[in-house]
């Protein structure tokens, strides 16, 4: 949970989705912007769209890079340079196995909350529906195209998550709609 998390643990999460991702991007961007060609992926998330309890730092990280990605998309896209973010769901890998670093839990408070969350991700590490190969074959797919996707949702899970933050989103705007435009002068 994000009380419990150390800082430096957003740091190093950042450090690696976010800082190490545009890295790699500027390394390319000049050599693209001079040819007038290129195509950066971006590796989001389904948790760079929505949210989900327990990994705050990783979902904070994936939804940085995929609001820099769309600039970085703006801004290239003048000069034939794609950018895509994959915003993968729940894929066949070790992302929720031994690759994922577990917090040490220290507030009872949250134990109804998170425990079975943990424990559901635990469960089906190694089992998700999203298979990497399948995965792999998609990207090929998109990077041919000559016309890409901004983002490109990939697994039957990230559809149905993103799907159903987006339609909350649109709730949530048309309730406070008058409060939102009460601010005009």
């Amino acid at each position: 949970m994000l009380e419990e998390s150390p800082i430096e643990e957003m740091r190093r999460q950042f450090d690696v989705n976010v800082f190490g991702a545009v890295a790699v991007a500027k390394a390319f961007l000049a050599r693209f912007l001079k040819r007038r060609s290129g195509f950066i992926v971006n590796v989001t998330s389904m948790g760079g769209m929505n949210t989900m309890p327990g990994i705050a730092y990783y979902c904070g990280s994936k939804f940085a890079l995929q609001g820099i990605s769309e600039v970085m998309r703006s801004e290239m896209a003048p000069f034939g340079v794609h950018v895509t973010t994959l915003c993968p769901g729940s894929f066949r890998t070790d992302w929720a196995g031994r690759s994922m670093v577990r917090t040490d839990r220290s507030i009872a408070d949250y134990d109804n909350l998170f425990d079975p969350i943990r424990e559901a991700r635990q469960a089906v590490s190694g089992k998700q529906l999203g298979d990497p190969q399948k995965l792999a074959a998609a990207v090929l797919t998109l990077v041919a195209l000559e016309n890409p996707p901004p983002q490109l949702l990939l697994g039957s899970d990230a559809l149905k998550h993103v799907t159903a933050r987006i339609d909350r989103l649109q709730q949530e705007i048309d309730a406070w709609k008058a409060l939102t435009v009460s601010t005009d002068g």
